[in-house]
Order: C-alpha cells, then structure tokens, then sequence
C-alpha cells in the first residue's frame, strides 16, 4: 500500500470516527456518511484494478469530508456556515450548498476520466456534454432519495432536507451542482489530462 492510500485512509477514517461521536442527529448522520463510506468501499475494491488519478483521490476525499462533517453538524448547523451567514450577513447557513457544489464538481471529475480512460467518446464536446447531464441527473436523483427520506422519516428529514425555509431550495441545489460540473470541466480538465498522460492513459497530444 503507497503512502499516498495510506494517507488518504488515515485522513478518511480519522475525520469519520470524528464525525460518529456524540453527532448532532444520529440518523442524519448515517444518511449523510452513508455515501462517504460507500465511496470508499467501492475505491478500496477497484484500486488495484483501475486506480485513479491522484487529483480525483483527492477530490473524492475532500468530497468524503464535506459529507461526514455534514453529518456530525447537520448541514444547517456546521460552524463554518454559520461564520460565512454572519461575515456575509446571509440570511442562511449555506454549508449545504457548498455541499451540492462539491456534488456536481468532483462526480464531473469522476466521470471524465472513466468515460476518457474506457475511450467511450471520440468527440470532447459529447464527452462534456454527457457529463454534465450524469451530474445533473445524480443531483436530481439525491433531491428524489431526500424527498423520500422526507416522507419516511419525519421530523429527521428536516435536518437533512436543511431546506431553512426556502422554497426553492431543491432547484437551487441542482443548479448549483450543475455549476459545479461545468466549473470542474473548464478548471481541471487540463490538470487532469496531464495526470492521465503520465500515467499512460491518455495518448500524447
């Protein structure tokens, strides 16, 4: 095991344990650590047959973080989000939208360098095209499985709908995802390629 897994399982593991103590909600800790842990399931299987780049490592822990401190706090109640609503005079702790952000970010990061590494395109304008309507598709289907939490769990789901009164809040969440995407596209894509190069899964342009 590279000191780089070593690392990234250490910090992923210390920030979850972190995260499982004396929560704000245990129940919305789960739903919100759940897919943080499956991630990393799903990455500690496939690493020896289709290792990542190190920049989507990353991206995938920092994503993990965000999850799981989300989890502790509740999204409505993380510390920082709260300092950013009263430096900015907000009128909401925003956390979550950070949260959706990242949704649509590192998924896009994700998805770009399965579809280029399995040359499922040959056309980088469908590539990008495709990608951007996965990570709007997943941001849509996490606003389906919160609407269902919603009806199934009551008064728990308030916390993890972290809607603060909003009415929009389920269209603000897809919409920022989908900037997300198109942001990590246009800012990572090059950084990306050079990573792929180096690692022999990109042709030399």
């Amino acid at each position: 095991m590279s000191r780089g897994a070593i690392s990234w399982a250490a910090i992923f593991l210390g920030v979850l344990l972190w995260s499982a103590i004396e929560p704000k909600d245990m129940t919305i800790w789960w739903l919100e650590s759940a897919p943080a842990i499956a991630g990393a399931a799903v990455l500690a299987v496939t690493r020896r047959r289709f290792p990542l780049t190190t920049l989507t490592y990353i991206l995938v822990l920092l994503h993990c973080v965000i999850l799981m401190v989300g989890g502790h706090y509740t999204y409505a109640e993380v510390p920082i989000g709260d300092w950013v609503r009263d430096a900015f005079d907000q009128s909401r702790n925003n956390y979550d939208k950070l949260g959706h952000f990242v949704q649509g970010f590192i998924p896009a990061m994700i998805a770009r360098e399965i579809v280029i590494r399995l040359r499922v395109f040959n056309f980088a304008g469908w590539r990008n095209f495709f990608i951007v309507c996965f990570c709007l598709s997943v941001a849509a289907f996490y606003e389906l499985i919160e609407w269902w939490v919603a009806v199934l769990a009551g008064e728990s789901a308030e916390a993890f709908l972290s809607m603060q009164g909003y009415a929009w809040d389920t269209q603000a969440d897809m919409w920022t995802a989908l900037v997300g995407a198109v942001l990590a596209l246009l800012l990572l894509g090059r950084w990306q390629d050079r990573q792929l190069r180096a690692a022999g899964y990109l042709r030399q342009s």
